[in-house]
């Protein structure tokens, strides 16, 4: 049983064992073209999937939910950046020669990378968080994180400790830009949209799906996360990444993202439930009683104290960094200058593989945290279910009724006008059915 429980492990050691020897096999441009088959259709498959589960109505409601994505932008492009950008600017003033500097510009465009498009999805889905915001805060992140990341790269990268990695190049931006929107618009806006017209155009259809993947427990979005993850060490091994710093530098950044993580999940957390807003607003404001100030004040800022559902999202979505789209945004910032790519993606391929098994770890843990939100959530969704079951089984009934009447209407009139049929006098049902319409 603990091996079945742990099957995601093993099966990413097998894979990067794989990928370690087999690389040409699921690299970007390798024999599966996995930038297509990987990077576009397994996480397609996962914002389909998404698109099928997910109601629209609360889709849009998370969507308008202003104040998360603001916390999320925060934490993700400049709270999570600037304490990297501090941690590199001291190794690099300390003048450490056993940590390669183009580590170091790796971790800064690590750190400028927008949220990733698979792993939080999957394990907020996991502990029980808001799915729906997570794939809104997927969606707007990667979308306007074509914009941003390359804005905070060259902010950081004008220090003087850091002006070799600068990745200016007019050229490349054009072809950057056009390549992130292909990317989030194929793989993350079109399979969720598809979805969702499955599922309210087709209900039968996506309700069948569903059964049938929760019947055989079979688990789409951790299948298509392995091969995500795959590609990426793929690509990884065959630049030959691992190979071109030295191994002091390998161990350093494992555990350097490995504390790092656990310092933006904490701060995550601490973001999402500042425990001052509880102090300050104990209550809801009471009319007639509550000044105005505290009115609009309660309104304002109680809502940046997040529930528990929320708060999950925002503690996977605020640490979390893309490899599927963060090596398009690294390789395409430096153009042609292709030399020193390798040491550019050891960091964030290693920080994506440390947020997923660390994340991985705190699923249970979040889910029996949040577990009477949790609760409430899923006795909601059944009371809603079963409304809507007894609106449809009442409508049926109407339009049941309705047809009987009809019918009964119909062949009453038939008898009036044809004296040649039955008398109308010796049925006493249509009788009384004649004087209820009178």
């Amino acid at each position: 049983m603990f091996i079945v429980g742990k099957w995601f492990f093993i099966c990413l050691a097998i894979f990067i064992v794989i990928a370690r020897f087999a690389p040409n096999f699921a690299r970007d441009g390798g024999l599966i073209k996995a930038q297509y088959s990987i990077g576009y259709g397994c996480v397609a498959w996962i914002f389909l999937g998404s698109g099928l589960s997910m109601k629209t109505s609360r889709i849009m409601a998370n969507m308008a939910n202003w104040r998360a994505h603001l916390v999320i932008f925060a934490l993700s492009f400049l709270i999570t950046s600037s304490i990297i950008y501090g941690f590199c600017t001291a190794i690099k003033v300390s003048n450490n020669k056993n940590i390669d500097d183009w580590v170091l510009i790796g971790l800064l465009m690590t750190a400028a990378c927008p949220t990733t498009v698979a792993s939080n999805v999957i394990m907020t889905t996991q502990a029980g968080g808001n799915d729906l915001l997570c794939v809104c805060e997927v969606f707007l992140g990667n979308l306007f994180g074509g914009f941003i990341t390359p804005a905070v790269a060259q902010m950081y990268t004008r220090n003087k400790y850091f002006q070799y990695g600068n990745p200016a190049n007019g050229n490349s931006m054009q072809a950057l830009y056009a390549r992130v929107m292909k990317q989030v618009g194929l793989s993350v806006f079109v399979p969720l949209f598809v979805g969702q017209l499955i599922q309210n155009f087709a209900p039968r259809i996506t309700k069948m799906y569903l059964d049938f993947l929760k019947r055989y427990h079979l688990k789409i979005g951790s299948y298509m996360l392995l091969l995500i993850m795959f590609s990426s060490f793929s690509t990884a091994f065959y630049q030959k990444s691992f190979t071109s710093i030295s191994h002091i530098s390998v161990i350093f950044l494992c555990f350097f993202n490995f504390g790092c993580y656990l310092l933006f999940t904490a701060i995550s957390f601490a973001v999402a439930r500042p425990w001052f807003i509880t102090k300050l607003f104990p209550h809801e404001p009471i009319p007639g009683t509550s000044s105005k100030l505290y009115t609009w004040s309660y309104k304002i800022f109680r809502p940046f104290y997040y529930s528990k559902r929320d708060s999950i999202c925002i503690m996977f979505c605020g640490p979390a960094k893309t490899a599927a789209l963060g090596v398009s945004l690294i390789t395409s910032q430096y153009g042609d200058d292709k030399e020193h790519l390798g040491k550019l993606l050891v960091p964030l391929v290693l920080y994506q593989a440390i947020q997923v098994l660390t994340g991985s770890f705190f699923v249970p843990l979040f889910k029996r945290w949040a577990r009477d939100e949790i609760e409430k959530y899923d006795n909601d969704l059944v009371n809603e279910k079963s409304q809507e079951n007894i609106s449809d089984i009442s409508n049926n009934s109407l339009d049941d009724t309705a047809s009987v009447t009809i019918d009964k209407k119909t062949e009453i009139l038939d008898l009036e006008n044809n004296p040649l049929k039955t008398d109308i006098s010796n049925d006493s049902s249509l009788q009384s059915m004649i004087k209820s319409d009178v």
